[in-house]
């Protein structure tokens, strides 16, 4: 496994871990403990890792040259349990992108510094530091754009259905069985491009590098 895989790994870890662990800590304040007991409500990745999604699916990704698209096991939500479960709802689904958009924009201040980046690619050392926070920003953005579009079972959706007055939100709910399908089809489109469009526009807003995956 090269180096460049392991970065990308690396990085794919901390920004699941911290989304996954920001729905549980919402989730816990306004009233469901459900991740907390579970023992989920922690950033050890090993209680977030999904063989699969979190190392298999991106680094067979990564090695055919597509974006490292992956998932960590989503921490247990009782939507029920919650103060206000319709606001509620929404607080918790939010909260994910959201700590990632605040990690990648945080990140980003380090990649702006000049005298970080001209002092990169004096070692081996500091271009493996630049080259994860390089994934760790594009990460971050891809998981928080990706999971905002309203398809279920994507934390959109979940934002959508809080908004939404009851009886369309039921009709709403329905199409969950399909979400899956629908995200499958979207990305045999070549929709994760398109995602990577709006990436690279962000990068360039950030002033940072152009994104690892843009053409």
């Amino acid at each position: 496994m090269s180096i460049e895989v392991v970065v990308l790994i690396t990085a794919l870890l901390f920004a699941v871990v911290i989304h996954e662990y920001a729905h549980g800590w919402v989730a816990n304040k306004r009233g469901d403990s459900t991740a907390r007991l579970a023992g989920r409500l922690t950033l050890n990745p090993l209680k977030h890792i999904d063989i699969l999604g979190t190392i298999i699916v991106p680094t067979a990704l990564r090695l055919m040259g597509l974006m490292p698209i992956g998932w960590a096991k989503p921490v247990p939500v009782n939507f029920a349990n919650l103060n206000n479960p319709r606001r509620d709802m929404i607080l918790v689904a939010i909260a994910g992108p959201a700590v990632n958009i605040v990690a990648a924009f945080m990140v980003s201040l380090l990649l702006r510094w000049e005298f970080f980046v001209s002092a990169v690619f004096q070692s081996k050392l500091t271009e493996i530091i630049f080259l994860f926070l390089i994934y760790f920003t594009y990460i971050n953005l891809l998981l928080a754009v990706f999971n905002l579009m309203p398809i279920p079972p994507l934390d959109g959706s979940r934002i959508v259905l809080g908004l939404l007055p009851y009886s369309l939100a039921k009709l709403y709910s329905q199409i969950e069985p399909f979400g899956i399908i629908v995200l499958l089809v979207l990305l045999n489109l070549g929709f994760l491009r398109f995602i990577d469009k709006i990436i690279s526009f962000l990068f360039i807003g950030l002033n940072l590098p152009m994104s690892p995956y843009s053409n």
